[in-house]
């Protein structure tokens, strides 16, 4: 038997509340016709451009719609509609739509998930609105009604909203809920029982879903926090932290317990910290975690770093400098000798702009050594070297025995001594090219503090040949960003020198980037190449302001100045690059 078309969204189909953000079709019916035509007919794209990429598929395999869309002649939203009216569909709007949390746990996160598609509100008693990526999906439309036992409606949204939607609609307040049946244990927990409630279906479960929620939001560190009462968690996602929920008394121990045994903790100890290491499979890639407990006043609270090589780019595309920044970093990394430093404070980005570097000279004539603590990313084709304080391996005996392993390129994950910046100075002294972090808070400081590490003079003038200073500053949503002015005045009060009103994007809010208004991060950086001056000002032990007087004077951006230019770009927002730099940068 042949299946039946996608049922159409009729008007008296159409669920009254909410209403908003539902586009009806203009044809509900009549002949087929090409989605490319469809487009033509909605305003989308013009005739010519669209003949253009209809010719151009020819001799690719990708569609005229997919050519479209990354000329940018063609938005995914408006694919999205014009998909939905050759179907005769609704198009809805997410940003404006707001989906039914009861209705879309009709099914299972999984199925939505396979199927691109996910149930959005009651049209009626017997019937489902669906949101469907792929209208033209009939096996999913019969099995999302075999699930439910109703009829389904379905109307067209983007694959990127659709995911989005998905992410937002799988709560953390529902899943604490569904645990509310535990009994809570009012005596003294010994090791047995929090073993067994550890061990609790209700509890792996919901520890396995705070895991799962903070990796589909792009969160670098979940927080579990007792406060005497509740277990507070929080995710930071994009450099910023925000409480997700809160879980029940009666949970707390049994969730601290859970996590200290995928860590391999002793759950006995709560009276000094603990770190381990856990690595977990989630939507079908490799994710490792670092657990480090706490003891505090109201009991053990943790915390969970997420490190997700899949969600990281390692290119020099991605890192969003500037032009000039990046031809001049990109100069410096692709020399043969001397060193290259990134400098900033912890998740400023460091290391991922060192392995976009790595990336770039990693090539089978190179032999390319790190030595980190720890090794968060592993590069195919490096030597990657992890420091064991244990086992007496530290960055200074590491990159000691490394010299003698013939490298061509060594990065050193970070120069916390004076014997590891000795070794690792001599080496790009002695014709290797050195990698390495450091912890300061603009450019020119690399160079006295090296100075005041008591390397000498003359040999951080010879090695350094660039040093880049970076920080991360939260993307504007794309989606609902909205245009301002800001004042000179204002710019002023932020320390940033202006004559001049700008015109610039400030953060809004929508579900595409959960209200915050920002969604992803872009670096902020300074590069400073090391010339001739800035080496004479070295040996003369001169203090940082005046190498940076003189980097300035050399076409060298400040790092307000770079953050700036990408606030008149749209990108981030002036509140966003006072926040990631400082009032002295």
């Amino acid at each position: 038997m042949i299946p039946e078309p996608a049922p159409r969204l009729h008007a008296a189909d159409a669920p009254t509340e909410p209403w908003d953000g539902i586009t009806r079709p203009q044809q509900q019916g009549g002949p087929a016709r090409f989605l490319t035509d469809v487009i033509v007919e909605l305003g989308l794209a013009d005739r010519e451009r669209v003949e253009q990429c209809i010719e151009a598929s020819r001799n690719s395999s990708r569609t005229p719609e997919q050519l479209l869309l990354d000329q940018g002649a063609l938005t995914a939203d408006g694919l999205a509609r014009a998909v939905a009216e050759r179907h005769g569909l609704a198009h809805l709007d997410l940003g404006v739509f707001q989906p039914d949390p009861s209705a879309a746990n009709l099914i299972s996160t999984a199925a939505a998930k396979r199927y691109e598609a996910i149930p959005v509100s009651y049209v009626n008693e017997r019937t489902l609105l669906v949101a469907m990526a792929d209208p033209a999906n009939v096996l999913a439309v019969d099995d999302i009604a075999l699930m439910t036992g109703m009829e389904i409606r379905a109307a067209v949204v983007s694959r990127e909203d659709i995911g989005s939607l998905i992410s937002r609609l799988i709560r953390l307040d529902d899943v604490v809920a569904d645990t509310a049946g535990v009994e809570e244990d009012r005596s003294p927990a010994e090791v047995v029982d929090l073993r067994e409630s550890a061990d609790d279906a209700p509890v792996i479960k919901l520890v396995n879903q705070i895991i799962a929620q903070a990796v589909e939001q792009g969160a670098s560190d979940v927080h579990l926090e007792p406060d005497g009462t509740d277990l507070r968690v929080r995710f930071r996602v994009d450099g910023v932290l925000a409480e997700t929920a809160r879980v029940q008394r009666r949970m707390v121990a049994g969730v601290i317990s859970r996590v200290k045994i995928m860590s391999d903790l002793d759950i006995a100890e709560r009276r000094v910290p603990q770190d381990g290491r856990v690595g977990l499979t989630i939507d079908g890639h490799h994710v490792d975690l670092r657990v480090v407990s706490l003891p505090s006043v109201h009991g053990e609270s943790v915390v969970i770093r997420i490190l997700d090589k899949d969600s990281v780019v390692m290119s020099m595309d991605s890192l969003g400098m500037a032009e000039a920044e990046e031809e001049r970093f990109e100069r410096a990394f692709r020399q043969s000798y001397g060193a290259v430093l990134a400098t900033g404070p912890t998740g400023s980005g460091k290391s991922t702009t060192l392995y976009a570097a790595l990336s770039e000279l990693n090539t089978p004539e190179k032999n390319i050594i790190t030595i980190e603590d720890p090794v968060e990313y592993q590069l195919d084709g490096l030597t990657q070297v992890q420091v064991n304080p244990k086992a007496g391996l530290h960055f200074a005996t590491g990159l000691r025995s490394m010299m003698r392993a013939d490298p061509d390129i060594i990065m050193v994950g970070e120069i916390r001594d004076r014997e590891t910046a000795q070794i690792a100075i001599e080496s790009a002294l002695t014709g290797h090219l050195v990698l390495s972090t450091l912890h300061t808070n603009d450019a020119p400081s690399a160079i006295t503090r090296l100075i005041e590490m008591g390397i000498e003079p003359f040999l951080v003038a010879s090695a350094i040949d660039c040093v880049v200073a970076q920080r991360l500053a939260r993307r504007l949503c794309q989606h609902c960003k909205r245009r301002t002015i800001i004042p000179a005045d204002t710019l002023q009060s932020n320390g940033i020198r202006s004559q001049f009103d700008v015109e610039a994007y400030e953060p809004n809010g929508c579900p595409r980037c959960g209200h915050s208004g920002y969604k992803g991060r872009i670096g902020v950086y300074e590069v400073m190449k090391v010339t001739e001056e800035i080496r004479e000002l070295a040996l003369q032990r001169a203090p940082a302001d005046r190498i940076a007087a003189i980097a300035v004077s050399q076409g060298m951006k400040r790092l307000r100045e770079d953050g700036l230019e990408k606030v008149r770009l749209g990108v981030t927002s002036i509140a966003e690059v006072t926040r990631v730099t400082g009032s002295g940068a």
